[in-house]
């Protein structure tokens, strides 16, 4: 079967490219985690969430400094990763360019001082370090499932 035709049976509702189901499973983790940013309780010291900046104090789960704007982009990020996942051809390119994205986002964090005035997103240690994770996954699975969606047929 052709990557067009595998594009068309996914369309059609058949069975999807593993590289589309993995973009559209990423895309909704992040569409939850936007979700729970905005939920007291769920992060805490909700009263200190700003729109952006290192004095933001919410931390999500406790543990993940979040904002306004991070909360924001991560809901963005995860209606792109359903968007995408529409095809195992943008399905791939959302893994490997969201995941260059969050390979520098894990740079800018490492690069930064966490309670400098550069820190407008803002992250901390525990959200570097998931960053560094994002990049990794996404990359390798926009690589290897990438690879596989788009496979030339075979006898």
């Amino acid at each position: 079967m052709s990557k067009r035709d595998r594009d068309r049976l996914a369309a059609a509702g058949g069975t999807a490219p593993v590289v589309q189901i993995a973009a559209m499973v990423i895309g909704a983790v992040f569409l939850v985690f936007g979700v729970a940013g905005f939920i007291p309780g769920i992060t805490s010291d909700y009263d200190e969430l700003s729109w952006a900046g290192h004095r933001s104090g919410a931390l999500l789960l406790g543990v993940f400094a979040v904002s306004i704007l991070h909360n924001l982009v991560h809901l963005a990020f995860g209606v792109a990763g359903l968007v995408f996942a529409r095809s195992a051809a943008t399905a791939k390119t959302y893994l490997l360019w969201g995941g260059a994205g969050y390979a520098l986002l894990w740079l800018y964090g490492l690069a930064i001082d966490h309670h400098g005035p550069l820190n407008f997103v803002p992250v901390n240690s525990a959200d570097n370090w998931l960053h560094l994770g994002l990049a990794v996954t996404m990359i390798a699975s926009g690589v290897l499932l990438g690879r596989l969606a788009i496979q030339p047929d075979r006898p």
